[in-house]
């Protein structure tokens, strides 16, 4: 029995998967914060995408992620009956759109940050105390007293965010403004692997992901996983935890759906020289 086969390593796989579905919790939390400031007239239809982009996103990708372990792990070729391929296709369209649309959303954040006005009549956050909130983070405010007012920031200009009554420094908004443009990038970045391992299924099922095309994806999958992986680095650094943990975990993901594609290829090719 080889370790692809074991029940530890299966074990540790669905394990990874649970924790990265237990994420979408942690990002509802603190999206639904931060949208109490960011929409204080609440979230319409009109702005779910954006209120909750890394929520939808992370959902729509933990279903795509367990519609790749059933095609090239769990259901085996018998198992594809037109009923089963129809249905897989229908979900796989659903999670593409939202996948899609939670970009949208990640772009439209960028341009919110973008919008950001000097705000004028205090140079004291200590002035906006009982009646602001400061943003700390990405997605984090936190509401400005008396008792906490001198921690934030020795700045004496403030930038205040478009319809909110949140503010932050210079430093500060370049670095909200820094994790904007990584979760714009890494957002794409996962569009592009997905499209490529897309076609690696779509090739092996024709038995032709070999030679220069194997190779070719395999170059290409290395300098996208490089550049996650230099995202997990950056969330990991500037302390976002929970973006670093969900980022580490979905590269542990899709390194299993690999070997899961990996371990086809080697089964159809043993298969073929015994024919």
């Amino acid at each position: 029995m080889t370790l692809n086969h074991s029940r530890l390593f299966q074990g540790l796989k669905y394990a990874v998967y649970a924790f990265l579905a237990l994420n979408i919790y942690w990002f509802f939390i603190e999206e639904f914060a931060a949208a109490e400031l960011q929409f204080p007239n609440g979230v319409g239809f009109a702005n779910l995408i954006e209120a909750y982009a890394a929520t939808i996103d992370t959902a729509a990708w933990v279903v795509l992620l367990l519609m790749f372990e059933l095609e090239t792990f769990v259901l085996e070729d018998h198992h594809f009956t037109k009923t089963v391929k129809l249905a897989l296709q229908f979900v796989r369209i659903v999670c593409y759109v939202l996948i899609i649309s939670a970009f949208n959303g990640y772009l439209d954040n960028l341009t919110f940050f973008d919008d950001v006005m000097p705000l004028l009549g205090s140079s004291d956050l200590c002035d906006l105390a009982g009646n602001w909130s400061y943003a700390v983070d990405l997605d984090e405010y936190t509401a400005v007293t008396a008792a906490n007012c001198g921690s934030f920031s020795t700045h004496t200009q403030f930038f205040q965010f478009p319809e909110m009554r949140a503010v932050v420094d210079a430093d500060g908004l370049f670095e909200i403004k820094a994790l904007a443009w990584v979760d714009v990038i890494n957002a794409g970045v996962w569009l592009l692997v997905v499209m490529v391992l897309e076609a690696d299924v779509r090739l092996q099922e024709k038995n032709l992901l070999t030679g220069t095309v194997l190779r070719l994806s395999n170059a290409l999958k290395v300098v996208l996983y490089f550049t996650l992986f230099l995202a997990a680095i950056y969330w990991g650094i500037k302390g976002d935890f929970v973006d670093f943990w969900d980022a580490f975990l979905w590269l542990v993901a899709f390194f299993f759906i690999e070997l899961n594609v990996a371990e086809w290829r080697n089964e159809a090719q043993a298969s073929g020289q015994n024919l």
